[in-house]
């Protein structure tokens, strides 16, 4: 089937999807483009049953990477509330050096973490801040 500027988009093909669908697929997903491939081929010359079949295999090895990465993700979350917990109350400097103090609170970024200060004074925990006891 050729598409061009002229082809009509069916009724219904452009219903509102909540933002989590744009970015994820699902078996459901896989299935509609499935079953609009077999409607659309050409019947002299249709696909072969091994290209369905590795189509598959690709897509369940995608599938299986995006709850490999979500894991992940809540690993790492863990991870970092872990840390939060252990830096409360403890001195902490700035990797440039410049911004010192005792850390009164810590809040969860998506960039990471960040310790707040007594006086309200962020400081971003990554590479080259100190963490000490305080004293």
């Amino acid at each position: 089937m050729n598409v061009d500027m002229t082809t009509t988009i069916p009724a219904g093909a452009s219903q509102k999807a909540d933002p989590k669908s744009k970015t994820s697929v699902d078996y459901n997903s896989f299935l509609r483009l499935l079953v609009a491939q077999l409607k659309n081929q050409d019947p002299t010359q249709p696909m072969d049953s091994t290209q369905y079949v590795a189509q598959l295999a690709t897509f369940s090895q995608v599938e299986q990477a995006v709850q490999s990465n979500a894991k992940l993700d809540q690993i790492l979350q863990s991870s970092a509330l872990s840390q939060a917990d252990s830096i409360i109350g403890r001195s902490i400097t700035s990797a440039d050096g410049v911004t010192t103090g005792t850390v009164a609170e810590v809040r969860l970024a998506s960039s990471g973490l960040i310790a707040i200060l007594g006086d309200g004074t962020e400081i971003p925990v990554g590479p080259g801040v100190t963490v000490k006891p305080a004293g």
